[in-house]
């Protein structure tokens, strides 16, 4: 009966201290994910789904040590960067991140617009009935609704597990893929793996992670807890984009089908894997994009904030935090905008999101590595030598990918360069 009670109380404080982890790391699969990895499938079919396992290693690895930095110090990350760092190296990573993030914004509505136009719903009714739920679920809600909504969001993700399985892959060539390095020379494999490991760890995750968890007034000694619902939910995010790889390598790849996007896909699945495939592919993409809609613009509120000393918090009001309020409203309207205006130069917007992100991070790597090794800041909590050499290794992957990611964004008329 001990074990049993016991067993049933470190259930619910995993349960109590669910959420941030898996939130944060399913919003990954956006708009922009999705369409990565619908086009890694369709014209790669299953060859780099070996870059998986790799890429769900450093996404653990950066991801937990926030959530550990949130837990310890109670403070968010651009509360420390500022505090260690100084006011000005802070001011300009908050603009470069309220560029970034508004771009990105910009394509989760084009995502979601695109996903509706699928069921045949125009882009000027979908766009702002998307913009005013997730406007009135944040403005209105509290922080415990919000994480509700957001975690039954994240369930929605399996329509592409069942996608796939529509799709009658090859489940034995799967395997062996998942597990055997495809290595290749030409420019459009090596721009397309450097587009998977991009879209995998971004500036803005960094900074939503550490403060969902200080808001979530997560303690020390449940810690093991968040650790555990960080890694389950970088699994289930690359889990997610595996099955969508899947999907597309059966069919599209197998058909010789060449998209440009996750409209197309779920456009194309239609006569090569049947109407249900399909329609559940483009369900996910609008969950996806409406989704991530409504993170980008609350981590970019949270951080420029919480960077500047102002009052931040889902469970506050316009009256107590304005400016939390007003930046969240203000990026909403924005991005809604922008993908109604039809001379907005959209993917000029996209790609330059994409140059800032890649730009950025590097920088934000670096903090974080000082400041989880920081003795003061942190105590016993520093990394270890074994986890500061995965960190360190993982820090200089993403920045050398990151910045040949910008430089085929930047210069996309390069041999073998493809938009992402």
């Amino acid at each position: 009966m001990r074990i049993h009670r016991f067993d049933k109380k470190k259930i619910l404080l995993f349960l109590s201290v669910l959420g941030p982890g898996i939130i944060t790391a399913n919003v990954d699969n956006d708009a922009g994910g999705i369409a990565t990895y619908s086009i890694a499938g369709a014209h790669f079919g299953y060859t780099l789904l070996w870059t998986l396992i790799p890429i769900t290693v450093a996404l653990i690895v950066v991801q937990e040590m926030v959530a550990r930095m949130g837990v310890v110090t109670g403070k968010t990350l651009a509360d420390l960067v500022r505090e260690k760092f100084g006011v000005r190296p802070t001011f300009f990573l908050l603009v470069a991140l309220v560029l970034a993030n508004l771009g990105n914004t910009v394509a989760e509505f084009a995502g979601w617009a695109a996903a509706l136009e699928i069921f045949g719903v125009s882009k000027y009714i979908s766009v702002p009935i998307g913009a005013a739920v997730v406007w009135f679920l944040v403005v209105k809600g509290t922080y415990r609704i919000v994480e509700k909504v957001f975690l039954f969001a994240c369930t929605i993700y399996f329509t592409y597990i069942v996608s796939a399985v529509f799709a009658h892959p090859r489940w034995g060539a799967v395997a062996a893929d998942l597990v055997t390095p495809h290595l290749r020379m030409d420019g459009v494999y090596v721009t397309m793996l450097i587009g998977l490991v991009g879209t995998t760890i971004a500036p803005w995750m960094q900074f939503y992670l550490q403060s969902a968890v200080v808001e979530k007034n997560v303690q020390v000694e449940d810690y093991k807890y968040c650790r555990t619902d960080v890694v389950v939910g970088c699994i289930m995010t690359d889990v997610v984009a595996l099955f969508i790889i899947v999907a597309c390598g059966a069919t599209l790849f197998a058909n010789g089908v060449r998209i440009e996007g996750a409209k197309d896909a779920a456009l194309a699945l239609t006569p090569l894997a049947g109407k249900y495939a399909s329609t559940l592919f483009a369900i996910g993409l609008a969950n996806a994009s409406l989704f991530a809609a409504s993170i980008l613009p609350l981590s970019t509120a949270y951080c420029v904030c919480e960077g500047m000393g102002w009052e931040s918090g889902i469970d506050k009001d316009f009256r107590t935090a304005p400016q939390f309020f007003w930046l969240y409203t203000g990026l909403i309207f924005l991005g809604g905008t922008l993908v109604l205006y039809p001379r907005a130069p959209l993917m000029m917007i996209m790609y330059l999101s994409q140059v800032i992100n890649g730009v950025l991070l590097p920088f934000v790597l670096i903090f974080m590595l000082k400041l989880i090794n920081d003795g003061e800041l942190m105590g016993e909590h520093v990394n270890s030598k074994a986890f500061n050499g995965i960190a360190w290794t993982t820090t200089v992957v993403m920045i050398v990918l990151t910045a040949l990611l910008v430089v085929v964004t930047v210069f996309p008329g390069l041999p073998g360069a493809i938009g992402l």
